[in-house]
């Protein structure tokens, strides 16, 4: 800034009378003129009135803003307290601790002080940077890979509301210092990035964000302590750089925050050379930095603090007292944490008496500490902040919300070779995961369960031998593709390679020549230069519970990513870099505040459960509940039996039942209609030559569908098979697979190979419904022949089996992998919930081999039942038909297909084309809240799905309710499905109305 503009802001009468910088800072443009700057008579009077009833001493004593500490024991409060009530100090900022400590602290405080406290907290990254059980927002670098900059914004008003609940009224942040040094011990991580217009953009809308919602913002470290080896918590760090780099670099973010109106500045303890050839004086105790260069040369009229004066950087240069005074003389107006008010203020006056320092510079000084206060309101003792609701209030759904978006946006993909991620074609690959790490990270292996088969490694960073590398590397060399995740490392480079060992880094290059490995940092961006030479990576720059939920749902495309590195890490990978990808519309996994949902409703289907499982309605169950696009609520609940042995997990596989005719029979059906294979007005018998000359010739494929063409319900056609004395007939079953016995009916009893070509000639035999008038069509009544027929149809159609096709272009792209038939084949035991023990065909407990007797004579693959699933999986199948067709990138059907089949069709028959739909008067499984447009379809074991396009949401509940016996129907009398789709939807609604 040049000369004639250093004096722009203010005229000289402005700090005399204490007129503050809030009028008029951050124009940063234009010459000062003769124009009437607007006075606030109101405050002037205030600041003088307070100011003449201090005494010399006590207007010196706000000058002081002193440390708190919440986790020491009550004698410290007691020395706080006996510092505001003796020494009048003008403030207090708060260290660490307990908000509702802090929060009875600051009303006690208040009540002491003779003139109210300013109120701070160094709180960067929101208040669990200095308080216990408080979120966190990310670290500044985190945010400097964010391309919004509006987010940061929002960031600055939540953390200005907390803080505000707190009776806060500072935030020393943002942290503007530009971090060129990468083994910066002290700053790193807390800077935003290493590029200055960065630094500068992204400071200054964290502190629009602080200081439009009332909380004032503090730009540290002036002017600079970006390009440090030192900490200057321990040691005095010295910066050789000339002016014209200083002012173009460090400089560079403060100017733009002081152009912006900051409030105030805090400087740090450094040593420049360049502006003060004094040695060993920091920054802090320099005039030529304080006064020449920040208020005179840069115009800025705001409050300035020093950095703590407890810091080894002044402490190991001057006394006690002395250091205060310096830094009273240097220009500063608060003196930050110092070590002796007392002894202080001592010194001090002994200077003024020395000319050292004039009263009228202390005048000014403390009428402008005074005008801040008026500023902050402060003009008028606080009044009592209140304990309750207090931690509910400083954990906001909005604020969580905002947390896990920022963390989203920070999250960059630095290389991509070939565009490998996000993964697309499911069926082309094999997973497997690598958790390099103090400890084994299992939320995040569950989210990539949550995607994908796989198999999970975890290496002890800390204790591991170069043979336990091997041992990982010779198994997870066999899949297509490894994630290799890195936690646990150090923020700062200034020891070794930020916590990484050279095994580690060998495994993962050894690893690269066999397979295609997606290297995933957790922590520094700086690490990444290990890795520069990698073709695919990623980097999310710290390690915590939201950052290991987003990656595995970065990698598989449930969102698009944009995050640029705000460093450079190596040679190779530069500040910038970083690629942009699209979201393939996989589902995601977040909070109910996301996607306008309300917690607190949510969390009544915990007590509705609980409550059915005590009932005996169930052994256990498992929920999922998603709301555009994300999963909100994912739980299991109870055991898998009521012996209480097993315990009910996310992974545990349920039998569907019917929900087999919505989620095999019928995308089969669909694809045979898309490809113009099927006309739904057709008749069925086109397709199906047997039925012709039979009582079934007439019906169509629309009427079938809908349950609408006369066939039975159901027909118990096990019986058949039995022998007189009620046991298996030897002439359809064996206790031994063999090619004539290929069908599996339960664990050690084997079908005919003949058995499901007698069924269907069974079904063909059937007798039809009567019509309740003479009507040409039939009523709606549910019918399992319905889809013993369609499934025929489909095979006939498809020219393969049903399983064979839904596996290859559906499930196995879908990424699900429990849904599908004959899961023994598939799983271990211990995974599959028990269904029931039946007494009257099987008798045996029945587990891994479907409930429905008919299913089980077709060897497990039928056409209204046989399907095993876990929410999850069943989840993305519906998901799919929300988005109208399309999930992970791939459109399985159109748009119209899905409208088709989802529609009532006929008058007086609820139902869609094999979905159930709401209806008029709720029963035992369906909602009466959701939309018309909603569908759904329930199980005979104790499960239902449903999804509403209106409001974007899907529900799935899966149970045992038939265990161990079928005739346990307290789930169905107490409907507990029905409330559990009814809670789901008042969740959205509470939420609108708020």
């Amino acid at each position: 800034m040049s000369k004639n503009k250093k004096n722009r802001l203010f005229p000289t009468l402005c700090l005399i009378c204490a007129l503050p910088l809030f009028w008029y800072c951050g124009n940063g443009a234009g010459k000062h003129t003769t124009r009437t700057l607007p006075v606030d008579v109101m405050q002037k009077k205030w600041v003088d009135s307070v100011f003449n009833k201090l005494t010399p001493k006590e207007r010196l004593g706000q000058l002081f803003m002193v440390a708190a500490n919440t986790t020491l024991i009550d004698t410290h409060k007691v020395s706080v307290a006996k510092l505001i009530r003796q020494q009048h100090v003008g403030g207090v900022i708060f260290m660490r601790g307990y908000a509702h400590k802090q929060l009875t602290w600051t009303n006690y405080f208040q009540k002491q002080a003779k003139t109210p406290l300013m109120v701070a907290m160094d709180a960067e990254w929101g208040l669990g940077m200095r308080l216990k059980n408080m979120m966190s927002f990310p670290f500044q670098m985190t945010l400097g890979a964010i391309q919004e900059d509006t987010l940061i914004y929002q960031m600055g008003a939540q953390i200005a509301q907390q803080m505000k609940r707190l009776g806060t009224h500072i935030n020393f942040a943002p942290v503007v210092d530009v971090n060129i040094n990468p083994k910066n011990p002290v700053i790193g991580y807390r800077s935003f990035s290493e590029n200055r217009e960065t630094v500068a953009r992204k400071g200054v809308a964290y502190m629009k964000g602080l200081q439009d919602n009332g909380i004032q913002a503090n730009a540290k470290h002036f002017p600079g302590h970006g390009d440090t080896g030192t900490d200057s918590h321990f040691a005095l760090p010295v910066i050789k750089h000339d002016t014209n780099r200083l002012d173009s670099i460090e400089l560079y973010p403060f100017k733009a925050l002081i152009k912006h109106g900051v409030k105030s500045m805090m400087v740090a303890h450094l040593n420049l050379p360049a502006y003060d050839s004094a040695q060993n004086r920091p920054t802090t105790l320099s005039k030529n930095v304080v006064t020449k260069l920040l208020k005179e040369k840069l115009g800025y009229q705001g409050l300035i603090f020093t950095d703590a004066l407890n810091m080894k950087a002044v402490t190991n240069f001057y006394k006690p007292g002395e250091v205060d005074l310096q830094a009273l003389i240097a220009g500063n107006d608060v003196l930050l944490a110092p070590e002796n008010v007392k002894k202080a203020i001592e010194v001090i006056q002994k200077g003024i008496l020395q000319k050292k320092i004039s009263q009228t510079a202390i005048d000014q000084k403390v009428k402008k500490v005074l005008a801040f206060k008026y500023s902050l309101k402060l003009n008028k003792k606080p009044a009592p902040l209140s304990l309750k609701n207090l931690y509910r209030d400083l954990r906001s759904p909005a604020a969580k919300a905002l947390q896990r978006k920022l963390y989203q946006k920070a999250l960059t993909i630095v290389k991509n070779k070939d565009r490998l991620l996000p993964f697309r074609r499911l069926d082309t690959l094999t997973f497997a995961s690598v958790n390099i790490g103090k400890s084994r990270k299992t939320d995040m292996e569950q989210i990539l369960n949550n995607y994908a088969s796989f198999t999970h490694f975890h290496i002890n960073a800390l204790k591991a031998r170069k043979w336990n590398y091997n041992v990982v590397l010779n198994k997870a060399k066999k899949h297509k593709v490894v994630i290799v995740s890195i936690h646990d490392l150090r923020k700062h480079g200034n020891r070794g390679k930020y916590g990484l060992n050279k095994n580690a880094i060998d495994f993962i290059k050894q690893l690269e020549r066999h397979t295609k490995v997606i290297i995933n940092v957790l922590g520094t961006a700086y690490s990444l230069q290990h890795f520069e030479k990698s073709e695919y990576l990623t980097c999310a720059y710290e390690d915590n519970k939201i950052t290991r939920s987003l990656v595995p749902q970065m990698l598989f495309g449930a969102f698009g990513v944009n995050g640029r590195l705000p460093v450079s890490a190596g040679k190779l990978l530069k500040e910038g870099a970083g690629v942009t990808t699209q979201s393939l519309k996989r589902l995601a996994y977040g909070i109910p505040a996301e996607v306008q949902m309300n917690k607190d409703s949510l969390r009544k289907i915990d007590v509705l459960l609980t409550k059915a499982i005590k009932k005996g309605e169930m052994p256990g169950c498992q929920v999922i509940v998603a709301r555009k696009g994300k999963v909100v609520w994912h739980k299991a609940y109870g055991h898998q039996t009521y012996a209480r042995r097993v315990k009910i997990t996310l992974e545990s596989i349920y039998d569907i039942a019917s929900i087999t005719k919505v989620a095999g029979t019928l995308p089969a059906i669909m694809c045979l209609y898309e490809k113009d294979s099927l006309k739904l007005d057709a008749k069925v018998v086109q397709y199906l030559k047997e039925l012709k000359n039979t009582n079934k010739d007439q019906m169509t494929v629309r009427e079938v569908l809908t349950h609408q063409a006369g066939l039975l319900p159901y027909l118990p056609y096990w019986k058949r098979t039995l022998t007189h004395t009620k046991t298996l007939s030897p002439t359809y079953y064996r206790y031994r697979k063999s090619p004539a016995f290929p069908l599996q009916v339960a664990q050690g009893i084997y079908g005919k190979a003949s058995l499901e070509d007698s069924l269907w000639k069974w079904s063909i035999d059937t007798k039809l419904r009567k019509k309740k008038n003479d009507t040409a069509s039939y009523d709606y009544t549910y019918s399992d022949l319905s889809f013993y027929t369609l499934k025929r149809l489909a095979e006939h159609q498809l020219k393969q089996p049903i399983e064979k096709h839904l596996h290859q272009h559906l499930y196995k792209t879908l990424g699900v992998s429990t849904l599908g038939y004959t899961p023994l084949q598939r799983f271990k035991p211990a995974r599959l919930v028990p269904t029931e023990y039946d007494r009257y065909f099987r008798r045996k407990i029945i587990r891994g081999t479907v409930h429905d007797q008919g299913a089980a004579m077709h060897g497990g693959v039928a056409g209204h039942a046989g399907l095993f699933s876990n929410v999850n999986d069943l989840a993305k199948y519906l998901q799919m038909h929300l988005q109208k067709g399309e999930y992970g990138g791939i459109r399985y059907f159109e748009a119209a297909t899905i409208d088709t089949f989802t529609r009532a069709h006929f008058a007086g028959n609820r139902r869609g084309l094999g979905w159930d739909k709401k209806p008029e008067k709720p029963y035992s499984y369906t909602p009466s809240l959701f939309s018309q447009a909603s569908y759904g379809h329930s199980g005979f074991t104790g499960c239902v799905v449903w999804a509403d396009p209106k409001e974007e949401v899907l529900v799935v509940f899966l149970s045992n309710r038939i265990y161990p016996s079928a005739e346990n129907k307290k789930l169905i009398i107490n409907h507990t499905r029905h409330k559990l789709l009814d809670q789901v939807f008042r969740a959205i609604v509470q939420k609108k109305s708020n």
